[in-house]
């Protein structure tokens, strides 16, 4: 199971991250950490939303999606 999510920064409430993982709470904690380079310096972060996908190559494609214009359209509206 691959699951795409949208992290939203605590502190500077413009900041969003996207990403996917295999494991959702172990990689909250690592960007909560400090120790992914694209998210540190705007911690603390919370759980926007997720989606769990069970192929990997659609995991992929929506997260890339999601990180296009039209894609951070539809997130910040529908999401």
């Amino acid at each position: 199971m691959k699951y795409v999510y949208i992290l939203h920064s605590t502190e500077f409430p413009d900041r969003y991250y996207v990403g996917v993982t295999s494991d959702l709470k172990s990689r909250l904690a690592k960007h909560n950490a400090g120790e992914v380079s694209h998210t540190s310096k705007y911690l603390p972060w919370s759980l926007k939303t997720y989606l769990a996908f069970s192929d990997e190559a659609q995991a992929f494609a929506f997260e890339k999606y999601l990180k296009s214009a039209s894609g951070r359209a539809f997130a910040k509206k529908r999401l």
